[in-house]
């Protein structure tokens, strides 16, 4: 079962000649580059993008990450990928629908998980540091 999203946004992508495979669909490799691109837009939204982390002296490295490949994207196409943070209480989870922005159809569902790592002492932490929850009930609340 999905959790509700807290946060949602989304970022819009044209399919690049060089994004492409021998077969002419969106190498398997590149929709990690596509999360990679639309998790800035929502980080972004929480004003806590990778230059702010590492400002309040946090590292949040991805320890799992899982994709789905509905279908393929080809070279043109227009794709939507869709970010909801799920969870941020001990980690930031975030999951993401890839989709074809013309027809709709789901090329690719995914989550990431990301874990706080204290930059001064290199630990992991097991809840998410303050600011994160500063910056997630800001955006919650208005």
């Amino acid at each position: 079962m999905s959790k509700k999203p807290l946060v949602s946004s989304y970022c819009d992508i044209t399919v690049q000649f060089y994004d492409l495979d021998p077969m002419c669909i969106v190498w398997h490799g590149n929709y990690v580059r596509f999360l990679e691109q639309a998790r800035c837009v929502l980080l972004d939204k929480l004003d806590y993008n990778y230059n702010k982390m590492e400002a309040s002296g946090y590292m949040w490295p991805i320890v799992d990450m899982r994709l789905k490949y509905v279908s393929s994207a080809r070279f043109g196409d227009i794709i939507r990928v869709h970010t909801h943070l799920i969870e941020y209480e001990n980690r930031l989870k975030i999951n993401y629908e890839v989709v074809n922005l013309e027809t709709g159809k789901v090329l690719t569902k995914a989550h990431t998980t990301q874990v706080a790592v204290e930059m001064s002492s290199q630990d992991m932490l097991f809840e998410s540091p303050a600011i994160v929850f500063e910056k997630v009930e800001t955006l919650l609340n208005g």
